[in-house]
């Protein structure tokens, strides 16, 4: 709808906004401003994977078991964990999420790049990678918004890693930064611990 759309567009813009302040912000400031950039990402990131943020023409007007619909020209098709019991998704999802941590942190040191300082970020991401990946059956990019998640999946252009970041090293999600990125931290691995500690799981 186009609220959704307005309310998206406003949480990019915000983001992108405090990364633009965070360059001419003065030395003293940085500490504050790199503390909401931080929050405003993970929140962004969150924010992007939730029904708050699926259009009406992904929304089933039922509830099916796994309460996530993919649409492509031919209509709605149920996500891959709709036949799956809870002890079943709970069991897919951590086998998810620990190969994407550990496919994360391979991909860090393959690219020498480095992960945020504030480990919350990479832990929602790779939480997010790993929630694609059980419903799609591919890690897409859990930081934007689709129209339609299944066309997006199989076209590949953003799954993990995507095309930008492949190309020229620029992750959207922040999850892989460069070592001249301001919130590029100095850790190049993340625990499977810890990524569930700070993503909630």
């Amino acid at each position: 709808s186009t609220q959704q759309r307005f309310l998206l567009s406003l949480l990019t813009l915000g983001m992108h906004y405090c990364f633009l302040l965070y360059q001419q912000i003065t030395t003293n400031n940085s500490i504050m401003v790199r503390s909401i950039t931080s929050l405003l990402i993970v929140a962004f990131s969150a924010a992007a994977r939730t029904n708050a943020f699926v259009s009406p023409m992904q929304q089933s007007p039922t509830r099916i078991p796994s309460s996530i619909t993919h649409r492509n020209n031919n209509g709605p098709l149920p996500a891959k964990d709709a036949n799956m019991s809870e002890e079943e998704r709970d069991a897919a999802m951590e086998k998810a999420l620990k190969a994407m941590t550990a496919f994360s942190n391979k991909y860090v040191q393959n690219t020498n790049t480095y992960y945020c300082e504030d480990q919350s970020v990479p832990a929602v991401v790779i939480k997010g990678l790993a929630e694609h990946k059980v419903t799609l059956g591919t890690p897409l990019c859990p930081c934007r918004f689709y129209e339609d998640k299944e066309k997006e999946a199989k076209d590949g252009y953003w799954n993990c890693p995507c095309v930008p970041m492949r190309e020229r090293h620029e992750c959207h999600c922040m999850l892989f930064l460069t070592e001249d990125n301001d919130f590029a931290g100095t850790e190049q691995n993340i625990s499977i611990d810890d990524v569930k500690k700070n993503c909630g799981f």
